[in-house]
């Protein structure tokens, strides 16, 4: 082992704790996402399920794979955060043409469920975008997206 690695160089390790884009990013969502799952704990949706379900009301049905796509999901992790939501009558998940596509559909349960949720999620909205500021918001998110684009090439 080099003496970069080694135990012996505690500096590195604090360097890469401070310094990881994706950790860092991974804590910071760890952290909004457990602020929005108590925003929305009276609606019975975790943030991950409002997510989903606004995604799947949006595109109208859609294919598995190009909504793991859009959300820069894994197909095998989205279609297990499905899972609740089908059990739980929120949304229908059917065969498509080719019997290994997947057809997602928001069921009326999940559109009264979103309804149940958009003001619990635009109360958490409200509030976090206040505490930073609409500007820093809005540069926050173009950064995000730029981000996203850039590793994604």
């Amino acid at each position: 082992m080099s003496d970069q690695v080694s135990p012996r160089n505690p500096d590195l390790f604090h360097h890469i704790a401070a310094q990881c884009i994706c950790g860092n990013l991974r804590e910071a969502s760890r952290a909004i996402t457990q602020m929005y799952d108590e925003a929305l704990q009276p609606s019975g949706l975790l943030a991950t399920q409002f997510r989903l379900l606004g995604a799947i009301g949006a595109q109208g049905p859609i294919a598995l794979t190009p909504l793991a796509d859009a959300l820069v999901m894994d197909p095998t992790t989205l279609a297990r955060n499905l899972k609740p939501l089908e059990r739980d009558g929120l949304v229908k998940i059917s065969r498509g043409a080719d019997r290994r596509t997947r057809i997602l559909q928001i069921t009326p349960q999940g559109l009264a469920a979103l309804q149940k949720a958009v003001p619990l999620w635009e109360e958490a909205q409200t509030q976090i975008i206040s505490q930073i500021g609409e500007e820093k918001w809005r540069a926050m998110l173009g950064d995000w997206s730029a981000l996203v684009t850039l590793v994604r090439q």
